[in-house]
């Protein structure tokens, strides 16, 4: 209703493929978008990221890291010829080194999803971790970041994306935090009025 085209794209899941795959397919779906614009009437010069969970790491994964010419994040080794002027941000994890310091020791187990994604865990591979976290790749030419989450996130913990709008200030990249009070992982509550009121004026300054 706003304007904006919409697509939504498809990744290995870490049941398939462990890490990187899923930010190679993204990268390649992306591609895909920029080098058939013409055929869907798109704009492929203002191409903004949006992601939920672990859609949201992806997304901020992808951003982050595309100006840091990651080979091993491009399907071929070749980087690809598309821009991301923003992202959306909704409740996902930025450093997974952080999160294996959490009190719930959970984290650290062979079989929890992020475990399962890395293909062991953050504790064993610190490097693999690092690899995979949103934060490592962060510097002052990065996009601007919407980010959103909720207060009581029982699977990601809110100072995942307070710590990634830190670093991104740090280095100088605007960004807007809203963490919802009293909201769990996903669910209604992030669907509010003020929420989508400040998001498309955030596409709307930074798609311009």
């Amino acid at each position: 209703d706003s304007g904006y085209a919409v697509a939504s794209i498809d990744y290995r899941y870490s049941t398939e493929a462990i890490f990187p795959a899923q930010i190679r397919d993204c990268n390649q779906a992306i591609e895909f978008l920029y080098q058939h614009a013409a055929e869907y009437n798109i704009d492929n010069k203002r191409i903004a990221l949006i992601g939920f969970s672990a859609g949201g790491h992806l997304a901020s994964l992808l951003a982050l890291s595309h100006n840091n010419n990651v080979k091993d994040f491009y399907p071929g080794g070749t980087k690809p010829h598309f821009n991301i002027r923003c992202v959306l941000d909704f409740y996902g994890p930025s450093d997974f080194l952080m999160l294996a310091n959490t009190p719930d020791t959970s984290i650290n187990n062979e079989r929890n999803p992020v475990s399962i994604l890395l293909g062991t865990t953050s504790i064993k591979r610190p490097d693999i971790a690092r690899k995979a976290s949103p934060v490592t790749y962060i510097d002052k030419n990065d996009p601007p970041f919407f980010i959103v989450q909720g207060e009581k996130d029982e699977s990601v913990p809110n100072t995942q994306s307070i710590i990634l709008s830190s670093w991104l200030k740090i280095n100088g990249v605007y960004n807007e935090l809203t963490v919802v009070p009293g909201a769990p992982h996903y669910g209604e509550m992030f669907d509010a009025e003020s929420i989508r009121k400040d998001l498309l004026k955030f596409l709307r300054i930074h798609l311009k």
